[in-house]
């Protein structure tokens, strides 16, 4: 897919709405599951297109963007990474709350198209990133905010140890999870919790309690 191609897919395929959390952010989001699934799924027969995780506003997400608008000194004037971003939500809020620059990293390139899209339609830049930064050791950033990265075994045991050597060089990293089956035992400090509004066709209940922790590094692992 070329940009413009990404682009009118994103556009075609969802709505702007408002996340239930975090209701001064609008997003082009999936207003019903299956049509953009299956959209996607001819897409990925086509041209290798991954499922569009990036058309939903997952809890993690909408929980790390709810806590840097209520405390927008946590990233201001600092270097903020969205980690694993999806739909940018994180890094939008960053934005917002004046953050000297905000990456959105996420293998996904319509993720990254979809990101861009929702930075413009909030008024704020941001760039993004569509490769693999597990590739190098993390360096450059204030503050790293990582949503639900921890709910598949082989994917936190590569992001948990590269988000500690960033805690390791004094990087504030803030992980976001709703009681994912991965999350570490230890090394991590709570400190907010939400309840965040979920739909049954993405999870098995209605609210997902959704704790930011505070990652620590190596040696506090």
């Amino acid at each position: 897919m070329t940009e413009a191609e990404r682009e009118a897919f994103v556009l075609g395929q969802t709505a702007p709405a408002a996340p239930p959390l975090v209701p001064e952010v609008t997003l082009h989001l999936a207003s019903a599951i299956t049509p953009i699934w299956e959209a996607t799924e001819v897409s990925l027969a086509r041209s290798g297109v991954e499922p569009p995780y990036w058309a939903f506003a997952w809890p993690g997400g909408q929980a790390l963007a709810r806590f840097v608008l209520d405390d927008p000194a946590l990233v201001r004037d600092r270097r903020v990474l969205d980690f694993a971003a999806g739909c940018g939500l994180a890094a939008i809020a960053a934005a917002k709350a004046g953050a000297a620059h905000v990456l959105a990293a996420e293998l996904d390139p319509l993720a990254a198209t979809a990101a861009r899209l929702n930075a413009a339609a909030n008024g704020v830049a941001i760039e993004t990133e569509a490769s693999n930064l597990l590739a190098a050791p993390p360096s450059g950033w204030d503050v790293i905010l990582a949503g639900d990265v921890c709910y598949e075994a082989r994917m936190t045991a590569r992001v948990v140890p590269w988000l500690r050597q960033a805690a390791d060089a004094g990087t504030l990293v803030l992980l976001a999870d709703p009681g994912r089956a991965y999350l570490p035992r230890g090394g991590i400090e709570a400190v907010a919790a939400y309840d965040v509004p979920v739909t049954r066709e993405l999870e098995d209940r209605e609210l997902r309690r959704t704790v930011i922790y505070r990652l620590s590094g190596t040696s506090g692992a």
